[in-house]
């Protein structure tokens, strides 16, 4: 697995576990505090991917 490939992994896993955590928040604040993260993990994995794309393949 390439860098590229661990860290987008990475980043949808976060973007998993903070999806969880605001189905499961008990007051507003934390509800709005997990939606912020969620976004900001959004825009990283739109980066990487953007960036992972843009890259040419290396072969093994």
């Amino acid at each position: 697995m390439s860098t590229g490939h661990f860290l987008i992994r990475g980043s949808q896993k976060v973007i998993g576990h903070y999806k969880y955590l605001l189905d499961t928040a008990k007051s507003d604040h934390e509800r709005e505090k997990f939606a912020r993260r969620i976004d900001e993990e959004k825009r990283n994995l739109e980066r990487l991917l953007a960036d992972h794309l843009a890259r040419p393949t290396q072969a093994a």
